[in-house]
């Protein structure tokens, strides 16, 4: 990421960048849940709770095989949204 191109301290810069790693979790989280049932939710919130990765991913992959694949676009559209509020910063 281009932080190190704004006048931040670092200690600014690390809080940034928690809030980008927060963002992003809570936006992944929130596209998985909107396409959920009711009854998936909780069992999908279930798993989450127990922290049990396999028992995550074995879940979303029989649920949507191409889960990776949505997460991930999710995920790079954020971060790109991100550098351009970055780029916009920067002129300013």
């Amino acid at each position: 990421m281009s932080l190190d191109n704004l006048d931040l301290s670092q200690k600014e810069k690390q809080h940034l960048l928690s809030l980008v790693e927060e963002n992003l979790h809570f936006t992944i989280l929130d596209t998985v849940l909107s396409m959920l049932t009711e009854e998936d939710k909780k069992l999908f919130l279930t798993h989450l709770h127990t922290n049990d990765h396999h028992k995550i991913w074995g879940f979303l992959w029989t649920w949507e095989k191409n889960i990776e694949n949505i997460i991930r676009r999710v995920g790079e559209d954020l971060l790109k949204e991100f550098h351009k509020d970055i780029k916009q910063a920067q002129r300013k």
